[in-house]
């Protein structure tokens, strides 16, 4: 630790980058407690906590249960009769009357809740209902250190939390503008999405501008549900230069000296080893790292805290199951993961010598089950009530539910977590089996369309420096293997431009029209967009996965199952 400076001339501020799990406020008081005394070691002044820490983010209906907001005051006044001279600003929701909650930031020092910051901006879109739970908060709250309060020279500390500093109208800085605080803390709980990093620090920069003070951001880190938030909290200097930042997909903690106003508030900041995220450069690579960890960690967050020691995989020796039993591993560790590979009639030789192969690779347990017979028992039953009528898709998807009737027979006896295997590509056009390759408990690939499930497979075997994933997987064509020398492009556009189509029409909500003006196949443009509508029934039974994209299946893209507009 170097030298601590005069307490007149800095601030000394601990970034605590933490990984709460929602409705543990137990565990969260223990953790956010265990690094309060590492910053109080450290000898901060100040010691911050991401958005909502002692509850995690998001606790959603949980707020509006009298008993859970009761323990939050209580683990609250617990925290706050346990801190000494360093304060510390923990983000937490705020009873305030007549079931009006706050999303609050409390200031703790010696053994009392100094004050607490009441966010103003709820956002309320994609992801966020904040309006559904919170009122906004009318008014700023202000800081001094115990060791500064008496000097009338040193400018106050500003409190804002998240979308404060998103606000593209300013009305926070305008309402703080008359303060001119020399630091700017934000409590934050931004969720990770491509390219989101980027955004993040352009707003930070323009706070950082704005309000002419030092902007310690500190971001959540973790996964809850379909949400990954990805850490990487910032102190910047007022001018826009990034003075550190926290590592990326994991915990973390640092100390830094900020130089009080009266020093000069563009000082360089003093006593404190500069972190650099070392994921983020922009370029296509590493966007695959980050894609690649934000999956491991929704994967991995999922599975702990909900408390399932291991997972099983259907693997079927084809690039989906691969990429989601190399997730596993990688996220859990080979003993808590475990394959099981179901070969029907047409299942290839070849696609089930490389699904035992990469099991033997990872040293995952392998369990081969053939369903041919049950298939053809399934069938035999059926053939009374099926007479007269053509094979159609119905006996294919009879193998994929016989598949998924055994793996969920599987997950309860064993007690194991299901994953499903599935892809944005397939959920979005509807190319996937309810109660067949849809069923399982977590979906870590969901919002990866083909074409980021393939650039995901190569960066693992690059990484790993070895095939993890056999190279026969990835180039081979893909294929359900539900009929003869069947091909996804059979039914489908090929990948590479389906995977655009699906992209203006999800994420950029672009309309039919708009597709069709660039130059797309008319046939394939409107095929899609309406398996995209026809689907909507089979997503809304989909198991959850991690959010990736800017516009997710689930709780980030809400369209009604029953509906005729197709544009």
């Amino acid at each position: 630790m170097p030298p601590r400076p005069s307490l007149k001339s800095f601030t000394r501020i601990a970034i605590l980058q933490l990984n709460p799990t929602v409705g543990d406020l137990a565990g969260n008081f223990k953790k956010i407690r265990s690094h309060y005394i590492w910053a109080q070691k450290a000898g901060a002044d100040i010691a911050v906590t991401p958005e909502l820490a002692l509850s995690g983010y998001p606790p959603e209906d949980l707020l509006h249960k009298p008993d859970f907001m009761a323990s939050v005051q209580r683990y609250l006044k617990r925290l706050a009769a346990s801190m000494a001279g360093t304060a510390l600003i923990c983000g937490y929701p705020e009873s305030i009357g007549a079931d009006r909650i706050a999303n609050s930031a409390a200031v703790l020092q010696s053994g009392r809740i100094r004050g607490s910051y009441r966010k103003m901006a709820l956002p309320n879109y994609g992801v966020f209902d904040e309006q559904r739970h919170f009122v906004s908060g009318e008014s700023l709250q202000l800081i001094r250190t115990a060791s500064d309060a008496g000097d009338a020279d040193c400018a106050p500390i500003g409190l804002s939390i998240c979308e404060d500093i998103w606000d593209t109208e300013n009305n926070y800085f305008k309402a703080l503008a008359p303060a001119r605080p020399h630091i700017l803390i934000n409590l934050s709980a931004s969720p990770y999405e491509r390219d989101k990093h980027a955004a993040r620090l352009k707003v930070i920069k323009a706070a950082a501008r704005t309000s002419g003070a030092f902007v310690v951001y500190v971001n959540l880190v973790g996964g809850q549900d379909e949400l990954v938030f990805d850490g990487r909290s910032v102190v910047m200097a007022p001018g826009g230069e990034v003075l550190a930042e926290a590592k990326a997909f994991s915990e973390d903690r640092f100390v830094l000296d900020v130089p009080n106003a009266r020093f000069g508030g563009n000082s360089s900041v003093r006593g404190m080893k500069v972190k650099k995220s070392p994921v983020d450069s922009g370029d296509k690579t590493d966007q695959a790292k980050d894609v690649l960890l934000a999956v491991e960690l929704g994967l991995r967050d999922y599975v702990n805290k909900n408390g399932f020691k291991s997972v099983g995989i259907a693997m079927s020796g084809g690039i989906d199951s691969a990429l989601v039993a190399a997730l596993a591993v990688r996220a859990l560790g080979k003993d808590r993961v475990m394959g099981v590979t179901l070969p029907s009639s047409v299942t290839g030789r070849h696609t089930l010598h490389d699904a035992l192969h990469q099991a033997r690779v990872m040293g995952i347990r392998i369990h081969e089950l053939p369903i041919a017979e049950l298939h053809s028992n399934y069938l035999s039953l059926l053939q009374p009530i099926f007479a007269g009528r053509s094979v159609d898709t119905t006996e294919e998807n009879l193998q994929a539910r016989i598949r998924g009737t055994i793996m969920m027979a599987l997950s309860n006896k064993l007690g194991f977590l299901l994953l499903a295997t599935g892809n944005k590509s397939e959920f979005a056009t509807g190319y996937c089996t309810l109660y067949g390759d849809m069923a399982g408990g977590f979906a870590p690939i969901k919002d990866l369309t083909k074409t980021w499930v393939y650039r995901v497979a190569r960066l693992i075997n690059r990484q790993a420096g070895r095939e993890v994933i056999p190279a026969s997987v990835i180039r081979r064509a893909p294929t359900a293997e539900l009929r003869p020398d069947q091909k996804d492009q059979d039914t489908l556009p090929p990948y590479a431009v389906l995977d655009r189509i699906l992209e203006r029409f999800i994420e950029q909500d672009s309309p039919e029209s708009a597709i069709l003006r660039e130059g797309f196949n008319r046939n394939q443009v409107i095929d899609t967009v309406r398996r995209v509508v026809q689907n909507e029934y089979k997503r809304r039974q989909a198991p959850p996965g991690p959010k990736i994209t800017s516009k997710a299946f689930g709780r980030d893209r809400r369209m009604p199952i029953t509906q005729k507009f197709y544009a």
